[in-house]
């Protein structure tokens, strides 16, 4: 199942998609999960000179692991987001078509995915943070939800996605774990426990 969600507050509109399993999962959709997992961890630890580069150059960097397997996803990898507005907002996206030279400041989505018309459906989305460090710009990782531990094969990650992770989960655990209810604490326990 994939949920698609966010909120609007004053200052701040929120937008994140999650993908959980309901039922069994099949080995094609644990590689899936894991090609757009991979995507969306390379987009995410992107570095870039400033001035020059736009979502159409960073674009690939999601797409990358499914064209391995000539396959695709019908819309852009991320959009800008807004306040009091819409949680679309541009001029600044990452898709191949956008000529927005992204800028230190800039919030845009991080929301690789993979669909089978009536069968499944993948995404994974965070919202990111264009910072500046040492004269280059990156991403910064504003969204703090686990990723679906059951639909991720170990096996396909690299030593840097497994350390992206990870330190990832710690992100989450030292800003979240201590707000959450014993129950929400139990949850989130177990969902980051494969790579903490």
């Amino acid at each position: 199942m994939l949920i698609d969600s966010g909120g609007q507050y004053k200052g701040a509109t929120t937008d994140i998609t999650r993908t959980i399993t309901i039922g069994t999962v099949t080995d094609e959709q644990k590689k899936r999960y894991t090609q757009v997992l991979k995507g969306h961890i390379a987009l995410a630890k992107a570095k870039f000179p400033k001035n020059i580069i736009t979502g159409a150059n960073l674009d690939i960097l999601a797409r990358q692991y499914l064209w391995q397997d000539e396959l695709d996803y019908p819309h852009g990898t991320g959009h800008g987001v807004g306040s009091f507005l819409s949680v679309h907002e541009g001029p600044q996206s990452i898709n191949l078509r956008n000529k927005t030279i992204l800028q230190a400041g800039m919030i845009l989505s991080n929301e690789p995915g993979f669909y089978i018309p009536r069968e499944y459906g993948i995404r994974i989305e965070n919202l990111i943070y264009v910072k500046e460090n040492n004269g280059w710009l990156e991403f910064e990782t504003l969204s703090l939800v686990p990723y679906a531990k059951e639909l991720i094969d170990v096996k396909l990650l690299n030593n840097d996605e497994i350390s992206y992770i990870k330190h990832y989960y710690q992100k989450i655990k030292t800003q979240i774990h201590h707000l959450l209810s014993p129950a929400a604490k139990e949850w989130l326990d177990n969902e980051i426990n494969l790579f903490l």
